[in-house]
């Protein structure tokens, strides 16, 4: 055996100690399989409220009084996708004669950013007036903390609003079809709609983007929630929701936050009889099915436009 070859096993054989000692000294858990939402419960309020906003969006809804609020979180840099949205479903203010406004959710860049980031935003806002920003760093694992913001900016600025839809910013919506569902269903209290995930299980393998810890989240079965590609709730619950926040302490999955504090609301999720209005995962264009679903997941900003433009043009659907 030669040396080199000698020199690798030794180094091989040093990991694996490594790794085997890491991992018997980490602390064992047990996961607690019953499940009681009030383990995150705090009756002193969570302070919710220390990030400043420092951008605004133009129109207030005391001028508008909207019907439906679009609220979509995106990053500082994604500007292409912003520019999507409001050439395409966010671009009609007016749907079935309601109201409805489209507004982007931003943090603030790292420092590793180029600060002429920062000044595209601010210009991004004097030009659209559509920009909503609070002062925390916008990274994934702050998108609790953005999902906080737009259910806080609700609360204080736009409580009048009907509806609110909390959307990701690679999502196609056709407006017209949620709008219309809406006023069909006529679910004006206590109403939330959206991607459900039902008995959902909490992902322990420390390696993959879906990790949570035991400390941060100790069952096994997350609650029943709406996924974070787009959910649909009415105004009077989103007020309630965000009164129940202050009581929860954050997780980093948005979504399961969510239902966290739906459950403890005790507030069920509208099932559609059809399971063909919301997409969690990206399906190939079809200009009828697109014609009649509500939200589908995963589309870039050329996509976006390219379809929303076929779907305007197709009549026979």
């Amino acid at each position: 055996m030669s040396v080199r070859c000698l020199r690798w096993g030794l180094w091989l054989l040093c990991f694996l100690m490594v790794t085997v000692l890491w991992y018997f000294s980490l602390p064992s858990y047990t996961v607690i399989e019953n499940v009681n939402w009030l383990y995150f419960y705090e009756y002193k309020p969570v302070n919710h409220s220390e990030f400043a906003f420092t951008l605004r969006e133009r129109v207030t809804c005391s001028e508008q009084d909207p019907f439906l609020i679009i609220l979509v979180t995106s990053h500082p840099s994604d500007v292409k996708a912003r520019q999507a949205i409001r050439v395409t479903w966010g671009a009609k203010k007016s749907w079935w004669g309601q109201e409805v406004l489209t507004y982007f959710l931003l943090g603030h860049q790292t420092e590793s950013e180029d600060n002429m980031l920062a000044l595209s935003v601010q210009d991004e806002s004097i030009l659209y007036g559509d920009i909503i920003c609070q002062d925390f760093i916008d990274t994934y694992n702050n998108l609790t903390l953005k999902t906080i913001m737009a259910f806080r900016w609700v609360t204080e600025f736009c409580p009048t609003a009907k509806y609110v839809m909390k959307a990701d910013s690679d999502v196609f919506i056709n407006t017209g079809n949620l709008v219309k569902y809406l006023l069909t269903h006529n679910q004006s209290e206590n109403f939330f709609m959206g991607y459900p995930l039902i008995e959902n299980l909490s992902n322990r393998e420390f390696f993959k983007k879906t990790y949570i810890s035991y400390q941060e989240y100790p069952f096994r079965v997350f609650p029943p929630y709406c996924s974070g590609l787009g959910y649909v709730l009415s105004g009077d619950l989103a007020l309630r929701v965000y009164g129940m926040m202050a009581h929860v302490k954050p997780i980093r999955f948005e979504d399961v936050y969510v239902g966290i504090t739906l459950s403890i609301l005790k507030v069920d999720i509208h099932l559609p009889k059809s399971n063909d209005l919301f997409f969690l995962y990206r399906i190939r264009f079809n200009t009828c099915k697109f014609k009649h679903l509500i939200a589908a997941h995963d589309y870039s900003p050329k996509e976006l436009i390219q379809y929303w433009q076929l779907v305007q043009k197709e009549s026979s659907c």
